[in-house]
């Protein structure tokens, strides 16, 4: 199955846009799409689980730990944590590479930080 993307209400619009225009064909929606302001964590994960959607969020504070929280109980097609010091061209190259080189079951249960 193909990786797709679920954006955090905190990721920085512009690498959504940016793997857009670079590769249309990647499934990644926005926060705004997913409705996910003020959503809280443990939920957000739940709207990407049910979608099949790997969560990409900034949140390095306490996204990890609900994640580890909610793999207890629940299965996660997966969490990418981009640091926010990462350049945005950067970021948008390693979810490209991600998207094109891996398939979504290589994600499940799994949390990444990029830089890899």
């Amino acid at each position: 199955m193909t990786v797709r993307y679920q954006a955090d209400a905190d990721l920085n619009q512009a690498i959504v846009t940016g793997v857009l225009r670079r590769e249309p064909k990647v499934d990644f929606q926005t926060a705004f799409a997913a409705n996910l302001a003020g959503v809280k964590d443990f939920d957000v994960l739940a709207i990407a689980a049910q979608q099949q959607r790997i969560l990409i969020s900034h949140d390095r504070r306490t996204m990890p730990s609900e994640f580890a929280e909610f793999i207890i109980s629940n299965q996660s097609p997966g969490l990418i944590i981009v640091s926010r010091k990462l350049r945005v061209e950067v970021a948008i190259e390693k979810l490209l590479l991600i998207w094109s080189a891996s398939s979504a079951e290589e994600w499940v249960n799994r949390i990444a930080k990029l830089p890899l």
